[in-house]
């Protein structure tokens, strides 16, 4: 049962009130004893509601609360409010409204900055009026400040709001959500520490979490690496519901998709409510595993635990989100066939081909690492280099519809191979003579080849 508290400020104060003079109503009082009785609670010291002191109460004001409280009970100990409230009573009424209209166009001004622009300005004496006055003026009128990022979300004084809405997947793999959490620093066995990012998918109908995994990084193909294995296992999910981040905003994941026919959604910037599936397994993985990992000494130790708190903890316990079901047993109900993916299907869609130059030495660079190739007379063109994201494969070359194996350059081995001479296309001899052709039309003489022999000699 949650805690019953009174609905609002005044009626706190009312029944703060009413336990002052509540001995008072109870009993039977005959003529002069009430002012006795008066007399002995004003000497009595009483903490307010949100007060950080005791305090005394006059005999007049107690009187005022007992012969209240007579005629209308609670709601007629409840404070008055004052009628001019955030009316900002020092300024005119132009001023309130040149003040207001500031607010709404310029909704990202705080108040301190409009008040010390108005007195340079002339158009407001110094003093006149203290930045918590304006504040609550603004605040009467429902004009909060909104910042640079808030309106970048869209919000704004004129702006509808947007409703939002409790929803979820009908089924199973229809939507997996993916994010990552900073978990506290790994602090090494030998000193030093390294940063811990948990990646995670999570299946949005059934709670379940597909793919858990501890890295030092925040990549995109630590994405991939936890998504690859996840699809093996489960199938494919329909749509893949990810952060707006760098990490998930490149060419690997919005090329992947599309090809194993799930579709890339990206939530709205600088939305956190958006992602609130995620934020609060977050939670619950925060307070139920990773605060408690300060002894680990490595990714492996991490993981390991990780997946025994998923498994034998998360999947198994009642979830509120699902009526008391668990995630196991909600995501075991699915009804819908699992599209499976075969390892070509994974291979080709996670092959990415990019343009690069081949230098003087038959090298090139990729991925931080420098390849080289066989095929010397690859050396300064521009090939196509492609390379398979599933595994540890190699890259390899394209060129002119033919494939060319690369492999990571030994400097050290290469300064004993032999350099073979690069193969040269034969040079078929052809007859070409420019002064002899102009003289022959110079003197009238017929061409020495018809114009079907091609040139041949």
């Amino acid at each position: 049962m949650e805690v019953m508290r009174p609905r609002d400020r005044a009626e706190e104060v009312a029944v703060f009130r009413s336990q002052v003079i509540g001995t008072l109503v109870c009993q039977a009082l005959v003529r002069g004893e009430l002012r006795a009785e008066l007399c002995r609670l004003s000497t009595m010291s009483f903490r307010p509601p949100g007060a950080q002191r005791t305090r005394t109460f006059s005999v007049p004001t107690l009187e005022r609360w007992f012969y209240a409280w007579r005629a209308g009970g609670l709601e007629a100990l409840r404070p008055a409010k004052r009628s001019d409230a955030g009316h900002a009573q020092a300024l005119t009424a132009a001023q309130r409204t040149l003040l207001l209209d500031i607010r709404r166009e310029y909704a990202g001004a705080s108040a301190e900055l409009i008040l010390s622009t108005l007195v340079s300005d002339g158009r407001l004496d110094e003093g006149a009026v203290s930045p918590a006055t304006v504040r609550r003026l603004f605040a009467e009128h429902d004009l909060p400040r909104i910042t640079a990022r808030e309106a970048a979300r869209g919000k704004g004084h004129g702006k509808g709001k947007r409703a939002r809405l409790r929803w979820q997947m009908a089924e199973p793999n229809m939507l997996w959500h993916g994010d990552v959490c900073h978990a506290a620093p790994l602090v090494l066995a030998g000193g030093g520490c390294r940063p811990v990012r948990v990646h995670a998918l999570l299946d949005d109908a059934s709670r379940y979490v597909v793919a858990i995994a501890a890295y030092h990084t925040e990549r995109e193909v630590d994405l991939i690496d936890l998504l690859v294995p996840a699809l093996r296992r489960h199938g494919r999910p329909d749509s893949l519901y990810l952060d707006n981040g760098s990490t998930y905003s490149g060419k690997l994941l919005a090329t992947a998709c599309p090809r194993l026919g799930m579709t890339l959604l990206h939530a709205r910037p600088y939305d956190p409510e958006a992602r609130g599936r995620m934020e609060r397994f977050w939670r619950t993985l925060r307070e139920g595993a990773l605060d408690f990992m300060g002894g680990c000494t490595s990714l492996h130790d991490i993981n390991v635990r990780l997946w025994a708190f998923v498994d034998r903890h998360y999947h198994n316990a009642p979830h509120a989100g699902l009526m008391g079901k668990s995630p196991a047993s909600a995501f075991a109900a699915r009804q819908r066939a699992d599209v499976r993916l075969t390892e070509e299907q994974l291979a080709t869609a996670l092959t990415m081909r990019s343009r690069r130059n081949v230098a003087r030495d038959s090298t090139l660079s990729i991925g931080g690492q420098v390849y080289e190739t066989d095929a010397g007379f690859l050396a300064g063109k521009t090939v196509t280099v492609a390379r398979c994201h599933l595994g540890q494969q190699a890259p390899w070359v394209e060129h002119e519809e033919k494939c060319f194996t690369l492999r990571p350059v030994d400097a050290i081995a290469n300064a004993h191979r032999r350099r073979e001479p690069l193969p040269v296309a034969p040079v078929r001899h052809v007859e070409f003579d420019p002064p002899g052709v102009m003289l022959d039309a110079a003197v009238g003489r017929k061409p020495r080849h018809g114009a079907d022999e091609g040139g041949a000699p």
